[in-house]
């Protein structure tokens, strides 16, 4: 444990911001439900969305579960959760790692981890903490205790090491102890101890299994569940996409003894074919104790089709039974159907996160003179692409073009009709079409497949409506800001805040997108000076409901704009996100998107 506070040696985003948590179990996953979306939007915002950013989240929503629940269990108390993205501003804010920090009111408890880093009680305690992280401690206060963690992202190129004694493939193990802990730990050894309880075991096990979407995750629940209620040791080979066998999950009644069943285990991997159920295995020395005992190996088939082999160890006399073989064999069968579906899962998320990622730009320009700021929230859970859109893009002619759109409805024809409109925006933009034109012919295109739905469907079609900000700026080196051309088609307007403060409209609301394909439309020129904002928010904002009260009931956003004067553009949209969330304590039931732009002033 580091005796040293989490510091700030980076730049952080979001760095006084704290959450309260409830003290009851979906404490752990509400913390971790807002430590991956802190870094999720972090990495939009940068442009720094990829593998090492997902996996930045995993790590820090798994280590800050871990903390929570640590405070959850040995304080008690009303606890708050802060999440600090750390970015490097030398290399255009790219995203280099996150601190969190749980805090209870029970300043005077101490943490309880061995000097190893090992922890008692529940599964590994913090041993997963010291492991993962690159630094962790504890700030003592005089009114509440924080422990905290530092994350960091490794240079590129490189691959992060776990560090300490912690092997890394108990990282899954350690969710499916959180998973499998309710069941009572009974044993099931022989043919007297399974007799009465083998149709309990197997409804047990079928319900563990059961909407588990990560094969990992089967993987893991599958040695716990044999370990050690009918076995001392269990491990699970997968078939891979290349033919070859992968040790997923291995797991043995004594801790200790993993790390060297594994390394015995992968020195020689069952071959890819079908098992008669309960092929005998040879025993590998370090399962532990001299006299040996018997392993046997199942293979995991469903619909015909081989997914892998599990392997069961018992220790010593009496060898295993044919009862116990049984009941392992159907286990087998439910394991492998899980298999399949979390295979297909994967497959299924695989296909669309990568159409996901299609429909909003990879990186964002960055504009001459001004600072932009991307707050980007889907509601629907699994996607990363809702109703909302957004894009900033040079034209190539010194003009540079924004949009921010909401299409109606959440659902997955809604994330299409994201993806064609922006590209089509960027293809008339940069052939030269200005604002107006832009927006007729989105309305002609709209307005036509509406046509094309109710052809095809009759009256009980339900078209797709658009609304749009979309605007135009030149820069203006000499004197700094831009000139713009902004318009709104059916869109909450967007608020310009001025140097000393004063907030206002600057537009005219027009019509939706996609009513009237005869519709004009036209747009609004003015400047943008230095030390001016421009926020532009999508209904996600305006219509956030506490009640029957909405935010923007009384010119609400423009209140919270006018407390964020003198403040940059991602101080602004992290100042508006934030007021947005805690309008009302019920969860966001909509889509979240905001684009900030800030007149810097000139170079000298």
């Amino acid at each position: 444990m580091q005796a040293v506070s989490p510091g700030r040696s980076r730049a952080q985003d979001g760095s006084g911001i704290r959450t309260e948590l409830p003290v009851t179990r979906q404490a752990p996953a509400r913390a971790r439900a807002y430590v991956r979306a802190m870094i999720t939007e972090r990495a939009l915002a940068t442009s720094s969305l990829g593998p090492p950013a997902e996996q930045l989240a995993d790590d820090a929503a798994l280590l800050t579960g871990e903390l929570v629940t640590n405070a959850l269990i040995h304080a008690g108390t009303p606890m708050e959760l802060a999440c600090r993205v750390e970015t490097d501003p030398a290399a255009d804010d790219a995203l280099t790692g996150a601190v969190v920090e749980v805090y209870d009111r029970q300043p005077t408890a101490t943490v309880p981890c061995a000097p190893d880093g090992t922890g008692s009680g529940r599964g590994l305690g913090l041993q997963i903490v010291s492991t993962l992280s690159d630094a962790w401690g504890v700030t003592y206060r005089h009114t509440e205790k924080a422990v905290w963690c530092r994350l960091t992202l490794p240079p590129p190129g490189e691959t992060k090491v776990p560090v300490g004694p912690l092997s890394p493939v108990l990282y899954q193990q350690l969710q499916a102890t959180e998973v499998a802990h309710p069941l009572a730990r009974t044993e099931y050894r022989g043919q007297a101890g399974v007799g009465g309880h083998g149709g309990t075991f197997l409804a047990e096990a079928s319900e563990l299994l059961a909407g588990q979407l990560d094969e990992k995750m089967v993987a893991a629940l599958a040695t716990q569940l044999m370990v050690p209620r009918l076995a001392d040791w269990c491990a699970v080979w997968l078939l891979a996409e290349d033919g070859g066998m992968r040790l997923t999950s291995v797991w043995h009644a004594d801790e200790q003894l993993i790390g060297p069943l594994r390394g015995d285990l992968e020195a020689e991997a069952p071959p890819p074919k079908l098992w008669t159920a309960g092929t005998p295995w040879p025993w590998p020395q370090s399962a532990g104790t001299d006299d040996g005992g018997s392993a046997l190996a199942f293979s995991l088939v469903s619909g015909g089709t081989y997914q892998g082999t599990l392997l069961i160890g018992q220790a010593g006399p009496p060898e295993i039974t044919d009862s116990v073989a049984h009941i392992v064999e159907d286990v087998s069968r439910q394991v492998a159907q899980a298999l399949v579906t979390a295979r297909q899962y994967t497959r299924q998320t695989s296909i669309s996160r990568a159409l996901q990622r299609r429909q909003l730009p990879a990186t964002l320009g960055r504009l001459p003179g001004m600072e932009s700021a991307i707050v980007y929230e889907p509601h629907a859970s699994g996607q990363t692409v809702g109703g909302d859109f957004y894009d900033l893009f040079p034209t190539g002619d010194g003009r540079w073009c924004f949009l921010l759109g909401d299409v109606q409805g959440k659902d997955v024809e809604a994330m299409s009709v994201t993806g064609l409109t922006r590209h089509l925006v960027r293809l008339l933009a940069r052939e030269g079409h200005g604002v107006e034109s832009v927006l007729r012919w989105l309305n002609a295109m709209m307005a036509e497949d509406a046509a094309e739905a109710v052809s095809a469907r009759g009256e009980g079609a339900r078209p797709r409506f658009l609304s749009m900000v979309y605007g135009e700026l030149t820069p203006d080196p000499s004197a700094g800001g831009a000139q713009c051309r902004l318009a709104s088609a059916g869109h909450p307007l967007p608020l310009r805040m001025t140097a000393d403060g004063e907030v206002g409209s600057v537009v005219r609301s027009q019509l939706l997108l996609g009513i009237d394909e005869d519709a004009e439309f036209s747009a609004d020129t003015f400047r943008i000076a230095p030390g001016e904002t421009l926020l532009c928010v999508t209904d996600g904002v305006t219509e956030r409901r506490d009640g029957q009260r909405l935010l923007d009931d009384g010119d609400g956003l423009a209140g919270i704009l006018r407390t964020c004067a003198g403040m940059g553009a991602m101080a602004v949209a992290e100042r508006v996100r934030q007021a947005t969330h805690d309008f009302s304590p019920e969860p966001v039931e909509d889509d979240l998107a905001m684009v900030v732009l800030h007149a810097e002033a000139p170079a000298r």
